[in-house]
């Protein structure tokens, strides 16, 4: 064969079927997918923003303004739009809020680099500026960020209210972020120096559909959506022993099939006598140990109720799991897998263990745990989808203030910082060469993004109320005008107690500029085709299921 011929035999590099996008096609596939992703999370920004009804696959509705909700319930099948939802995800689970904000300043980000390329700007160059621009935000929002007494349940309440005036329970906010506040407060444990740390798994949260959102009550210990196993036993106790149990009070089946020949009554009586015999001495040390109340994560046959209701004993069964942590947590008790090793050092106290009646199910409250450090919040609601998205805004409202708890730091909200920040980027860029300059004054456009989404929402003219912020918020020099969407104009926020913890600030900027640096600098896209036959093959096929070079 010559060399030419031997020049001319294709190289298959990729694996048959896969695809490859590359260059322009490629970066414009996935700003197109970033910018519809965060159109759609646009819309629901702010108090005045739209709500989203979610049908799942089983018919499944869901009403709800909460952007992880939307977000997580959305079936998404784009690479770039899972990318967004993942930074969503991880600013939920870090800072509790800004979820939306941080996938409309992500996707407004992108819009604006695809400005610039159009006009022949290098990603690179691009991907530099808005690095750069991001630092220089975080500067300026800690200059202007007010420090505040991480004590002051007057102040934490008005964040937990701006943490819920966009979702569905804003009517109800006063009485709910009460709540919040003083759940927050509670399980607080102070480090020195006035800092503080919260751990939010000491909070409980139930619900329960029925009555009103203002039905909604803090327990001052752990509800159990449970009732107590036997009618025969108390339904009220005080100074309860609680002895807590992750193995069932029942007789184990062997493992294998065993068959057992009785040829006589008084065998039978004998394998009766027996099977009592265990559960009494089951009960027994229970008894013996002290406790008077016991929570089962497993199931507790039908004799063993019967002599723990002759001891005056409380029993309640099927605990999930998280529960019984938080009751330990709670009690002081010790989780004991057999009763034999049951002991007085394992048992918890409380001061009362009542079951009572939440709408048509009996639930049990203990209340005035060893640890006070362990509090219920108990939402109520008109039906379930109510409960479900007051849950959803409680979650938010409790990460909010736990953030301002652990840094004291808050700025105005509605707008006010980001329209401050993105004027003083401007001013900023003047010093940079002239391509990171249009860089960052793209990082400035899109940071504005988020007062204009808020005013778009609102019914507010984006001109008018661009303009007027602009020249508010420099003749002020301070980040109080932002939007006031209930009444439709600039107006001094501070003056309407409108404020938003640091933390979420810091942590929307960091996210989506990194997300948007990300996606920008992605230049080829190479889709693996299916393998023969429908499955891979043994062992993933060439470096774990890559395509084979």
């Amino acid at each position: 064969m010559s060399t030419n011929q031997q020049s001319r035999v294709p190289i298959l590099i990729l694996r048959e079927g896969s695809t490859e996008t590359k260059g322009r096609d490629a970066r414009k596939n996935n700003i197109t997918a970033a910018k519809l992703i965060a159109q759609v999370i646009r819309s629901s920004l702010g108090p005045r923003g739209m709500d989203k009804m979610l049908v799942g696959s089983t018919g499944d509705v869901t009403i709800t303004n909460d952007g992880a909700t939307i977000l997580k319930e959305i079936d998404i099948e784009h690479p770039i739009a899972k990318m967004l939802v993942e930074v969503a995800k991880s600013v939920d689970n870090e800072a509790g809020d800004g979820t939306k904000s941080v996938v409309v300043l992500a996707g407004s980000l992108i819009e604006n680099a695809e400005e610039l390329f159009n006009k022949g700007v290098h990603p690179t160059i691009v991907v530099e500026g808005f690095r750069e621009a991001s630092k220089r935000a975080i500067q300026f929002l800690k200059k202007i960020a007010i420090e505040i007494d991480s004590t002051d349940k007057a102040f934490l309440k008005k964040i937990a209210m701006t943490s819920m005036a966009s979702k569905l329970v804003t009517t109800n906010s006063e009485v709910l972020s009460g709540l919040v506040t003083d759940a927050a407060m509670r399980v607080a444990d102070e480090l020195g120096e006035r800092r503080f740390k919260i751990d939010l798994d000491n909070v409980k949260v139930e619900k329960k559909a029925g009555g009103s959102l203002h039905d909604s009550q803090l327990i001052q210990g752990i509800v159990i959506d449970k009732e107590v196993v036997h009618p025969g036993m108390p339904k009220k106790i005080k100074g309860a022993k609680i002895a807590l149990l992750n193995s069932a009070l029942e007789i184990e089946k062997p493992e294998f099939d065993a068959k057992l020949n009785i040829s006589s009554p008084d065998q039978m009586q004998k394998f009766l006598n027996e099977e009592e015999r265990i559960f009494k001495s089951m009960v027994d040390k229970i008894s013996a140990a002290g406790a008077n109340v016991v929570l089962c994560q497993k199931g507790i046959d039908d004799l063993a109720q019967q002599f723990l209701a002759k001891e005056g004993i409380i029993a309640v069964r099927r605990i999930k799991e998280s529960d019984m942590t938080k009751l330990a947590k709670a009690t002081g008790a010790r989780m004991v897998t057999n009763t034999e090793e049951l002991s007085k050092d394992d048992i918890g106290f409380a001061d009362l263990v009542e079951e009572r009646k939440v709408e048509t199910d009996k639930w049990v409250f203990i209340e005035g745990c060893k640890n006070p450090k362990s509090v219920t919040i108990l939402i109520r609601g008109g039906s379930q989808r109510v409960v479900d998205e007051a849950e959803r805004s409680i979650h938010d409202s409790l990460m909010a203030v736990r953030d301002v708890v652990e840094y004291p730091y808050v700025v105005v909200g509605g707008g006010a910082p980001e329209a401050v920040i993105s004027r003083k980027l401007r001013e900023w860029s003047t010093s940079l060469g002239s391509r990171q300059q249009l860089a960052a004054e793209k990082y400035a456009d899109a940071v504005e993004s988020i007062p204009l989404a808020l005013a778009e929402n609102a019914g507010m003219s984006l001109i008018d109320a661009q303009s007027e912020l602009r020249t508010k918020s420099e003749g002020s020099g301070k980040a109080r005008y932002g939007i006031d969407v209930f009444k439709g104009k600039i107006a001094d926020l501070s003056a309407r107690d409108i404020y938003e913890p640091l933390t979420v600030k810091n942590q929307v900027i960091n996210s989506a500029t990194e997300a948007a640096c990300m996606i920008l600098r992605i230049d080829d896209i190479i889709s693996a085709g299916a393998p023969k036959g429908g499955a891979p093959p043994p062992g993933g096929g060439g470096y774990g299921g890559m395509p084979e070079y």
